[in-house]
């Protein structure tokens, strides 16, 4: 009886706790409302972190854009360069003129030249060199102002080039590389300038390019020589017009084949011919060819020049002047470089513009000298010259010494 109702007892408490426990229909309803509200917050940051990360895939693919853009402009910039070059030189000439005893003491800031250059694309550029000779330019000054080189040149295959325009003539060794820094002695050899002659440019078209190991050539059809008849010129250097209003009647033919397959060699041989290098200012044409051969070589220390040009003239111009059918020269220049900073050289020039004639014409002139770079594009130099006409004719002598300095960038 007793175990009977022990168990109605537990019976009645479990029933009324389960009683109690259970939600009347209003809690019922209060807490599906509130379940509900957190369903939809829950979306609502979901999708608001789901916007968020459109946004920033949005922005990274903006940023990507950009990137892509500056790195876009960054390549033009790369192919569409501007560049700023030049050299100038200095010279005081201390010579005595045999004849008479008289002196040329003088300095001169002999040359001073700018560079601009414009790279449009990978394949398309400009050079150009304008000149100051002299300090001042001028009427009744001693200067003047020339454009040496202005033209466009296109790789129109690889390794070889087309240009068009004003460039300078692929002769010689000087003739194209002439900066102070480059070369041994205050003022260029005799040679190059009064025979070739250089600095000399000309205006027309070429064809450059490389093949083979080490081997390239140049094919140029260009304006030509224009000797003045009429003032009874004769020399191949009087003839350089400039490309300033030249007479074109006659045009100019290059052909160039250069080696430098070798570590410090060069070894060139050019050829032009002229129909007239008096542009139809004579009752007959004179016509001339020009021959050039050279070596460079650098080998440690050891350097050597040695060049030979010879132009062969129509005996037309003897009339002018007798001998002027040949006019031709040589030199050889051996060097040592001690050091980056120092160097000393020896050279031997002839030259003869009148080398036709049965005379004695001929000039020799003996240099020696050192050059002390600063560094690899400033350069002081110093010189002794000594003459000698080959006819005993002192008034053409000058003996004596020269001082420069130079530089290039």
């Amino acid at each position: 009886m007793k175990k009977l109702v022990l168990a109605l007892a537990v019976g009645a408490v479990t029933i009324s706790s389960v009683q109690a426990k259970t939600p009347s229909v209003d809690e019922m309803w209060r807490i599906i409302q509130s379940q509900q509200a957190e369903i939809e917050a829950l979306k609502d940051a979901a999708a608001a972190r789901d916007n968020r990360l459109s946004v920033t895939v949005e922005r990274l693919d903006m940023t990507a854009d950009v990137v892509d853009q500056v790195s876009s402009d960054n390549k033009v910039a790369a192919k569409s360069k501007t560049t700023l070059g030049g050299y100038g030189e200095l010279h005081y000439n201390n010579l005595e003129k045999q004849s008479d005893g008289s002196k040329k003491e003088e300095i001169d800031f002999h040359r001073f030249v700018l560079f601009v250059n414009h790279e449009f694309n990978d394949t398309t550029r400009l050079f150009s060199e304008l000149e100051l000779e002299h300090s001042i330019a001028g009427d009744g000054k001693p200067g003047e102002i020339e454009l040496e080189q202005a033209y466009i040149e296109h790789d129109y295959a690889a390794n070889h080039q087309f240009k068009a325009g004003l460039f300078l003539i692929p002769v010689g060794i000087m003739n194209e590389t002439h900066e102070p820094n480059t070369f041994y002695g205050v003022e260029r050899n005799p040679v190059e300038k009064n025979i070739i002659p250089t600095t000399w440019w000309e205006g027309g078209a070429a064809l450059t390019g490389r093949f083979g190991e080490g081997f390239s050539y140049d094919a140029a059809l260009t304006s030509g020589l224009g000797i003045d008849a009429q003032a009874g010129k004769y020399k191949v250097r009087d003839g350089r017009q400039k490309v300033s209003k030249a007479k074109a009647n006659a045009l100019a033919y290059t052909g160039r084949m250069k080696y430098t397959g070798v570590k410090g060699l060069e070894l060139g041989l050019t050829a032009q011919y002229q129909e007239d290098i008096y542009q139809n200012e004579l009752s007959s044409e004179v016509d001339a060819t020009l021959l050039e051969a050279h070596i460079a070589w650098r080998m440690e220390g050891f350097g050597l020049r040695a060049l030979y040009a010879q132009w062969d003239i129509n005996s037309a111009i003897n009339d002018i002047k007798d001998g002027a059918d040949k006019q031709k020269g040589w030199y050889v220049e051996p060097s040592y470089k001690f050091s980056e900073s120092w160097g000393v050289f020896a050279r031997y020039s002839d030259w003869d513009n009148l080398a036709g004639s049965s005379s004695q014409t001929g000039m020799d002139q003996y240099d020696i000298g050192v050059n002390f770079w600063l560094n690899p594009q400033v350069v002081f130099k110093l010189d002794l010259q000594k003459q000698a006409h080959a006819g005993d004719d002192s008034s053409k002598e000058y003996n004596g010494f020269n001082l420069g300095m130079g530089y290039s960038f």
